[in-house]
């Protein structure tokens, strides 16, 4: 079949906050939260999900809509890979990717070069040449990547499965925020903190990494299914809140003998910001 592209229309956010700016920590303490939406700058494609002092930091831009269904259909539609283009303000006219997706309301994350997110500012519009969701993969379900993407990451298409190179396997008892909700519009937090990470084998976990989930079944709402497997990407960084941490957002479901993976020793990047930003 022919895929299908659209182009959807998106706001870069300004960061909200309710009359109390507190959140409370997993050590019931209270914290102001940090750069979880908006235009953050300083952070990388490639920078440990706990290099920054922050609250589910992602790189680049979010983006949001005025209109609630229009954001969800925003955030269902953009995939790992889609192009977005600035079309309004000091950067009309530059180009990046879309990195990712998270729940609640929906946000849609989208790196730039860091010259062009100097000049770029809430209420720009950016619009995404959506293309992937639907799309189809041999034995293994596809979500939230454009399947011309997918060379610029570790995996290796077989005629009945997919191969993975990925940062760690992790059981599903690590799956948090995100459990139960539709994998299309939502990434899971993986419940770990900087203290907590080395013994779940995620001390060194990068923006950009590959995770393999066991025991995680994601192609519909997000649950435990016992033999399944969910590889993802991780799209944001750790958060101090319970139930919260590194945001994973799915990208590959299916039995795990159609998954197979090969965990890497290599400390270096998985993805690297040249990667997204030169893609043709």
């Amino acid at each position: 079949m022919t895929p299908v592209a659209m182009n959807l229309a998106g706001v870069i956010e300004t960061p909200a906050m309710p009359s109390s700016p507190y959140l409370i920590d997993v050590d019931g303490h209270p914290y102001v939260p940090l750069a979880d939406s908006g235009v953050v700058l300083g952070v990388h494609v490639g920078d440990g999900v706990f290099d920054h002092d922050a609250d589910h930091v992602a790189p680049g831009v979010t983006l949001a809509h005025a209109d609630q269904a229009a954001r969800h259909a925003l955030t269902t539609f953009a995939c790992f890979g889609n192009r977005a283009t600035v079309r309004s303000g000091a950067a009309a006219g530059a180009a990046g990717f879309v990195l990712g997706k998270r729940g609640e309301a929906g946000r849609v994350i989208v790196v730039f070069p860091d010259d062009v997110l100097a000049r770029l500012a809430p209420g720009d519009a950016v619009t995404v040449r959506a293309s992937g969701q639907g799309a189809e993969l041999p034995g293994v379900a596809l979500l939230n990547a454009d399947p011309e993407a997918l060379g610029l990451l570790p995996l290796v298409v077989g005629p009945s499965s997919v191969h993975s190179t990925v940062r760690v396997t992790v059981p599903s008892a690590l799956a948090g925020n995100g459990i139960g909700r539709p994998a299309q519009m939502w990434d899971v937090d993986l419940q770990v903190t900087a203290e907590t990470a080395a013994a779940a084998g995620l001390a060194g976990l990068r923006l950009g990494d590959l995770v393999a989930v066991d025991d995680l079944d994601v192609r519909h709402n997000m649950g435990y299914r016992r033999g399944f497997r969910t590889i993802g990407l991780i799209v944001h960084g750790g958060s101090p809140q319970p139930g919260h941490g590194p945001g994973l957002m799915p990208i590959l479901c299916g039995p795990a003998d159609r998954l197979p993976v090969t965990v890497t020793e290599d400390v270096l990047p998985m993805l690297t910001p040249d990667a997204l930003h030169f893609r043709p």
